[in-house]
């Protein structure tokens, strides 16, 4: 017999050793349908993760933050597999989750261009509309660190999960830029909700700009702060020239947060307006206050 605890303590007891997908099933079909990883003994682990011995297992949905990054995470397969449909000459680097969205980096022979990525984002959506499974090829415990094997389609990609069971969850996404030449990136949007996605296209009245890769969390943390005092911010983590950044959103954002090792380091920030006034560095509960003032 098999002991489940619940997160609200509860006890259910099972004949045999059994999914969490299937744990999930037994509570509800809306759960279950809901379902994009678990949480076993607070290891974040797939949905086909079979449970053996007595545990404390949790259901991870979108609307919660483990969820939403593996929709992210799960989200680079999609595209890496869009993109070898269109593009045979195309070569998988790398992906992952960053910030609101998710980025692949890939070698090629011609540069793919922003009329490629209308067309990579539409097969995308056929991809996802067509419920492919995702599945972990590796045989060590699931609870391990590290990458494995995960396969989309005839493919399988070297990866970190967990991932989502299948493509039918990842809807609300959408793709943003492209950049490099013959490597190159392409970044994207996901949210569990195309509510969430039109929320996100709205204009942000500030602009968390990150140096280099460094600051990614440091940057995203900043804009989760601010976020949650009441500003309409986004972060820019893409791998670009911050200058190149600073121009871009400076014509648009009326106000740029830029953070670099040096912000990262004293938990502080660089604060600029949109016409190009130095407002100096600010601890982000000083911005958070700053901003919150009526005539800011």
């Amino acid at each position: 017999m098999i002991q489940i605890t619940l997160p609200d303590g509860s006890l259910r007891e099972y004949d045999q050793p059994l999914t969490v997908h299937e744990v999930a099933a037994s509570i509800g079909l809306g759960l279950a349908t809901a379902a994009v990883a678990g949480r076993v003994d607070g290891v974040l682990v797939d949905c086909e993760f079979m449970i053996r011995t007595n545990a404390r297992v949790s259901i991870v949905t979108p609307q919660e933050p483990d969820g939403l990054e593996i929709l992210r995470r799960s989200c680079t397969l999609m595209l890496a597999m869009a993109v070898k449909q269109l593009h045979a000459h195309a070569q998988w680097r790398m992906g992952s989750e960053l910030g609101d969205g998710f980025y692949c980096e890939f070698s090629v022979e011609r540069p793919l261009t922003t009329t490629d990525l209308h067309l990579i984002e539409a097969r995308m959506q056929s991809l996802a509309a067509t419920n492919h499974s995702i599945r972990r090829r590796s045989t060590p415990a699931q609870t391990s660190a590290g990458p494995s094997l995960y396969r989309l389609g005839d493919t399988d990609y070297l990866t970190t999960g967990p991932h989502v069971p299948t493509t039918r969850v990842l809807q609300a996404f959408a793709l943003d830029h492209i950049s490099g030449t013959l490597q190159q990136r392409i970044y994207g949007t996901c949210w569990s909700s195309h509510e969430e996605l039109q929320q996100w296209r709205l204009p942000p009245h500030v602009m968390v700009v990150s140096m280099d890769d460094r600051q990614t969390h440091y940057a995203h943390r900043v804009t989760e702060r601010l976020r949650r005092s009441g500003v309409r911010a986004l972060a820019d983590l893409r791998n670009e020239k911050v200058h190149h950044k600073i121009r871009q959103h400076s014509q648009t954002v009326p106000y740029l947060v830029v953070v670099g090792e040096k912000e990262k380091a004293g938990g502080f920030v660089s604060v600029r307006s949109r016409s190009g006034e130095d407002l100096g560095r600010m601890e982000i509960e000083a911005v958070c206050e700053w901003l919150d003032q009526p005539e800011v």
